[in-house]
């Protein structure tokens, strides 16, 4: 049998492959190490990259609502600063929403966590007031007490132990000492790196974009640039709306939680309500972080009132579970709400609270994908909810006649 070129190419990358796949296979851990050492090397772009598409969203919003109705053509010295002044003003109101949060909750942190040192002690002379008077009134019961045996102390082993323990372990805290020392320095240095790279990436994002865009159709054919520009597209806006409808959701479970909670009158309604809303962002569970500390927050004022601070979590945890948070969440990516759950669920046991962010945008698009062939399978429209507006319909033939779109 006669091998042409064409035959030859296909064995030769047939073999090549073959050869990188078992080389993958038996050098796995090695592979596993150089990915890791390289995930570490790039993080900061990564988080970077991240912040960027985050910070991205209010500065587009301002570009759009401040600068276009002016009608600017470009030339003139508003139109140069459309870009800076959005920018700061992005970032500054990132900055005034956490800053929020730390003024609110902070200070009333600080102020409770005083007010348990002082009645931590007081509690403590209750509780032994309590008891001796409970022995004093039921002899049998100190009695009882008495018979238990307790275990001899070798006090000489339990101090050599001591001793070896500050010999050996003085060097080990002094090496931990260091290495949380030096972790947050690399910790900073890299939220730096990461911020002046997505500035960078936001002051020249439609260039980034374009450049991305040609790099792909010089190494791509035709129909894969048009496919892979299309998911691009399609999870930028899914991760744009779903971080947009979080925000939102977040906002409605916080006003919520004050309003219910200042008509009941409890107490630290607002600073609970900005809490709960803040950690809302992260799906389904964030807010029972929210709870914790509220409930911890009302205990020291009054536990009664911490009971029912608890059963009002639950009852708008439910409202909001399995009302509000499927709908504006689902709603905003084109996700059923079944499937909203589903991708928390799988995405937090993956990958915690980093898959519950990020499952939810992912399986709305492969959802639209899939949802748009099979519709072309089935000869039916396929449209996917592109900004643009484009539909892409198949013709079907209604009774062997003309076509018709359905």
């Amino acid at each position: 049998m006669n091998l042409n070129r064409k035959n030859i190419r296909k064995i030769r990358g047939l073999i090549v492959f073959t050869a990188i796949t078992c080389l993958a296979v038996m050098k796995f851990d090695w592979l596993c190490q150089i990915a890791l050492f390289m995930l570490k090397i790039i993080r900061p772009f990564l988080v970077g990259a991240a912040m960027a598409f985050v910070i991205n969203l209010p500065m587009r919003f301002i570009e759009r609502h401040l600068f276009e109705k002016r009608r600017l053509d470009g030339k003139g010295a508003a139109a140069k600063a459309k870009r800076p002044v959005s920018l700061v003003l992005a970032l500054l109101l990132v900055v005034l929403i956490i800053t929020l949060v730390i003024v609110t909750v902070i200070p009333q942190l600080i102020s409770t966590f005083r007010v348990l040192g002082k009645e931590i002690p007081i509690f403590a002379q209750d509780t032994v007031n309590l008891l001796n008077r409970l022995f004093e009134e039921n002899p049998e019961l100190q009695k009882m007490v008495g018979s238990i045996k307790i275990p001899v102390i070798d006090w000489k082993a339990a101090l050599g132990t001591v001793v070896n323990f500050l010999r050996n372990g003085m060097g080990s805290m002094v090496t931990t000492t260091v290495s949380v020392a030096s972790g947050i320095v690399s910790g900073t240095v890299n939220f730096f790196i990461s911020l002046i790279f997505s500035i960078y990436i936001l002051a020249q994002k439609e260039k980034l974009g374009d450049q991305a865009g040609r790099i792909v159709r010089a190494y791509t054919k035709p129909d894969v640039y048009e496919w892979v520009m299309k998911v691009a597209g399609l999870l930028s806006q899914n991760f744009g709306r779903f971080i947009t409808g979080q925000c939102t959701e977040a906002v409605i479970l916080g006003a919520m939680f004050v309003v219910s909670m200042l008509i009941l009158r409890f107490p630290f309604a607002i600073m609970i309500g900005v809490l709960i809303a803040f950690t809302a962002l992260i799906p389904i569970v964030g807010a029972f972080i929210g709870c914790f500390i509220g409930a911890f927050l009302i205990l020291v004022d009054s536990p009664a009132k911490a009971v029912g601070f608890v059963i009002l979590f639950l009852v708008l945890q439910q409202v909001e579970g399995n009302l509000i948070y499927p709908h504006v969440v689902g709603n905003s990516v084109g996700l059923p709400s079944i499937w909203v759950l589903a991708a928390v669920t799988i995405g937090g046991s993956l990958m915690g609270i980093v898959g519950m962010l990020v499952f939810i945008p992912l399986l709305s698009t492969v959802y639209a994908l899939l949802r748009e062939n099979v519709n072309k399978r089935n000869g039916v429209c396929g449209t996917l909810p592109e900004p643009e507006g484009e539909e892409d319909c198949q013709t079907v033939p209604a009774g062997g006649g003309s076509g018709e779109k359905r």
